[in-house]
Parts: C-alpha cells; sequence; structure tokens
C-alpha cells in the first residue's frame, strides 16, 4: 500500500509505502503497478494512538447501557427519566453506568423499586466499585445463585463484588467487535487492559478475538500476579483507602512481581492511597515500568518522591471535563490544583502516558488531549492552569508503545505500520483536537477504520479490510501483505 501526500508527524509532506505490516520507504515513492493508493491530500500522519488504560469488556458493555450521571444525567428526575424509557439489554436488564450521587443521593432497591417498579435494574456507580439493584433484579440473583447465596448487600447495593455477580447476572459476553470500531474511528491502534481480576483465561479470550476479527487492536493484558500468557503486562493492584491491603503482603507481591520479569500498576485515586503505594515500592523497590494508575490527587510534596522512584504515571485528564464541576463542590482549593496533574509530572521528570479508563471515562483520547489542554470542565471553569500542556505534549500522551508508554513512537522506516491518519494538516488539528478529524486508523499494515474519499467508516470483517478509498481496491492478508 501507498499512502500519498502525507503530512509526517514531524517530518513534513512525503509517501509512505506499507508492506508486510511495516513501513519500508518513505519519501516521494512512484507508483508501483497494482499498488493500492491512499491519498492523504497533506493530512497528517501520525502514529497510531495507543490507550494505555482501559477495561474493554466493560467498556464494550458500556454500549449497551444507559448513562446515570454527569454530564447526561443531573437530578433524580432525568434519572428515572433515563431508565425508564431505556431498553433491556440481551440479558434481559437495563443496564445503568455512570452513576454518581450528586444525582439522587445514595439510592438503593427501594429508591429504585419506587420509581421504576417491574423491570430487572442495575446501576453502577461511576468508581466502578458499586452496584445498585432494585427488587426485581434482586429476586432474579437469588434464582440464579450458587447454592442459593447471594453476595452479601445492604438493600441492594453491592461493594467490589463484580466477579461473584457477573456469574448471577445471567451475562453474555458483549459485542467486542462493536467496540472495537468505535475505538479504531478515535484513530486507536493498541490497548492495556487493566481490569484487576484478569487472569491467563482472560488473555487468551483476549488473543482469540484478536485472532478472529473481532478486535482490531493490537492489546497488553494486565491483572493478576499468576498471569503468565504471552499478552501478560502489569500485575494490577487496585488500591482502596477505606481497605488497604497488609502493607507486607503488598510488598511481597510487588517483589513477586519483579522476580517474574512484570512490572506493577497500583490504582491511586486518594492521596492517602499514593503515599500508601510510594511507601510499598519504597520497601519492595521498584523497576523500570512500574506505573501509578491515575495518580488522581498528586501534592507536591509527592512529586520527588515519584521521580526517585522512577515511577511512571498513567493520567486520564478528561476526568477534569467529564467530572470537574463535581470536584469543585467536593475537593478543597488546593486539592483542585493537584487534580490529574500534567505539566507537573513533566515538569518534574516524571515519566507520563494517557488512559481513558473507559467505560470510566469517555473512550476517545482526543477528548482527553483537549482537556489537557484546557483544563476546562463543562461549565467552562479552569481547574489547574499550570497543569496545561501543549497541544503536542497531549498527543504524546498517547503516542508511547504499550510496553513503554511514556516513550513517544515515531513514523518511520522498519517500524510498525500503525497510524492515524487525520484529514488536515497538524496546524490545523492542533487547534481542534478531536476525533472528527480521523480520516483512517492503519494497524500492522491493515486499514481497520477509513472515510477517505467517501470510503464506508468500518471496515468488512474478519481480517480483511475495506478499501474503498484507495485509487485501486486490493485486498490484504492479515499480515499486511497483498494477496
Amino acid at each position: 500500500m501507498l499512502i500519498t501526500r502525507a503530512e509526517v508527524y514531524g517530518a513534513g509532506l512525503a509517501d509512505l509505502r506499507i508492506e508486510n505490516g511495516k513501513i519500508t520507504a518513505i519519501g516521494r515513492l512512484a507508483r508501483r503497478p497494482g499498488e493500492a493508493v491512499l491519498d492523504l491530500q497533506g493530512g497528517a500522519a501520525l502514529p497510531g494512538l495507543n490507550d494505555h488504560h482501559i477495561h474493554l469488556m466493560a467498556y464494550a458493555a458500556s454500549l449497551d447501557s444507559v448513562a446515570c450521571g454527569p454530564p447526561a444525567v443531573h437530578t433524580p428526575e432525568q434519572l428515572i427519566e433515563a431508565l425508564g424509557s431505556a431498553h433491556r439489554n440481551q440479558d434481559g436488564w437495563i443496564r445503568g453506568i455512570g452513576y454518581h450521587q450528586s444525582v439522587a443521593g445514595n439510592i438503593d432497591c427501594r429508591w429504585l423499586d419506587r420509581h421504576l417498579p417491574g423491570i430487572p435494574i442495575r446501576v453502577q456507580h461511576r468508581s466502578g466499585r458499586l452496584w445498585v439493584v432494585n427488587g426485581v433484579g434482586l429476586k432474579r440473583l437469588a434464582r440464579g445463585g450458587v447454592s442459593g447465596a447471594l453476595p452479601a448487600h445492604n438493600e441492594g447495593r453491592f461493594y467490589d463484588q463484580d466477579q461473584a455477580l457477573g456469574k448471577l447476572w445471567g451475562r453474555t459476553r458483549p459485542s467486542v467487535r462493536a467496540a472495537s470500531d468505535r475505538l479504531a474511528s478515535y484513530g486507536v491502534t493498541g490497548l492495556t487492559d487493566l481490569t484487576p481480576h484478569n487472569d491467563n483465561s482472560a488473555a487468551a479470550m483476549f488473543e482469540g478475538l484478536r485472532s478472529n476479527g473481532s478486535l482490531l487492536q493490537a492489546i497488553r493484558v494486565g491483572g493478576m500476579l499468576r498471569m503468565s500468557h504471552r499478552l501478560t503486562g502489569p500485575t494490577k493492584v487496585h488500591l482502596h483507602d477505606s481497605a488497604l491491603p497488609d502493607f507486607d503482603g503488598l510488598c511481597d507481591l510487588v517483589k513477586a512481581s519483579h522476580a517474574r520479569r512484570r512490572e506493577v500498576a497500583m490504582h491511586c485515586v486518594t492521596e492517602a492511597e499514593l503515599v500508601f503505594a510510594l511507601a510499598a515500592f519504597r520497601k519492595a523497590g521498584a523497576r523500570p515500568g512500574d506505573r501509578i494508575e491515575h495518580a488522581s490527587i498528586t501534592p507536591p510534596t509527592l512529586l520527588r518522591q515519584l521521580r526517585d522512584l522512577g515511577l511512571l504515571v498513567v493520567t486520564q485528564p478528561h476526568f477534569i471535563a467529564e467530572r470537574g464541576d463535581a470536584y469543585r463542590r467536593d475537593l478543597g482549593c488546593a486539592e483542585l490544583g493537584w487534580l490529574y496533574r500534567c505539566h507537573g509530572f513533566l515538569d518534574g521528570g516524571i515519566a507520563l502516558a494517557g488512559g481513558s479508563d473507559a467505560p470510566f471515562g469517555h473512550a476517545d483520547p482526543w477528548r482527553a488531549m483537549r482537556a489537557a489542554v484546557t483544563r476546562q470542565t463543562a461549565s467552562g471553569h479552569i481547574l489547574g492552569q499550570g497543569e496545561c500542556l501543549t497541544p503536542e505534549a497531549a498527543l504524546s500522551l498517547f503516542l508511547g508503545a504499550l510496553d513503554a508508554p511514556h516513550r513517544p513512537r515515531r513514523i518511520a522506516v522498519g517500524e510498525v505500520a500503525d497510524l492515524c491518519l487525520l484529514d488536515r494538516p497538524w496546524r490545523l488539528a492542533r487547534v481542534r483536537l478531536d476525533s472528527a478529524c480521523v480520516a483512517a486508523t492503519i494497524q500492522n499494515g491493515n486499514i481497520i477504520y477509513n472515510v477517505v474519499d467517501g470510503a464506508e467508516a468500518h471496515p468488512a470483517g474478519n481480517g480483511r479490510r475495506n478499501c474503498r478509498g484507495l485509487t485501486e481496491a486490493a485486498t490484504f492478508c492479515a499480515d499486511g501483505s497483498e494477496r
């Protein structure tokens, strides 16, 4: 495949040739006989975007769910309307996501039964830790319970019981292809799934989805310590400051992960969790690639510790746009300036990368880039003016390799052909930072999204890519070579 008149990011106007999944030539290139050509007409060619923190199966399920919190829902009346007008998913439930107590307080099964009787409903808090189930839903769970027992709950409120509940929902695997297609439309070519209970069977499932064409992106799978699959990524530790683990036990887990040559990714959304994680890394030792996920609140006193330990931070600046107004109500003035920091990390010599945390945040990385540049809430307030990034620095959050998120990839001969192609030059795209500018996405030499010259937005399935929009349509094998 030949891509012509591309503005190669950081290098200028050139043509690109892709063969067997790699970039084999860059410059002014003559078309070969029968070679498929995609004319970018001066649009920017960027390395494909990598999402370094996502929960893919939950994101896929969210596409068949109803939003129950800000910015879509703000009042009890809006919540009742959203759930009441929703359609049941394929498992027979109305599935709500993204709930926040600012909407209607700490709702429980009685609240749901009072306003929405007769239909099985389950609503997930935006933290991902809490499910609220109504009375009809509880009866349905009881019928499917193992040995007649439900997980412990308080008035239909289930905390940190996803795995147990998953066996009772009657859950069918959601459509990963629909989620993958949407990610491809954003220019995303690689994912790191950091669901804490991932194990070898989960990694094998993702490998199977890649093989059958349902998952178009490359994937790295973090999760439990005992993982040993070839897709294995970091050992995930999900800290909760209300129930922190035994400190020595955590240190032993860090050492055990390092002994397996695996990095550790610690979830830290409060200052207390971050202090605890840093202490564990100091005692157990840190290795290159160890990560702090979120670092949601990072006071200046902890920046030096992060740097000295050589830890990577994977942040979600779009939470400023999505949740910033709630943060303004709930947090003190000083903490508002320490939320989802960006420039402060980079200025302090701390490695930084970006992830969506989808479905708990929006999956579009361009929204995260805009938020990193503007630091603007939905109502227009600025949180942490000094944390703003340039568009180029914001883009770099998503350019790192899956196994080295803080090291931006580049477009060069010999590199894997993972590309995000825009419909305009970077000097125009950097002002907008919008996924609507994505014209095509190429992963390992295969077109996985294409709207160039009016081509269909989504590719044909099972390894074969729809290449309409190329000047001479061709069919490509799974490795990108011409058939």
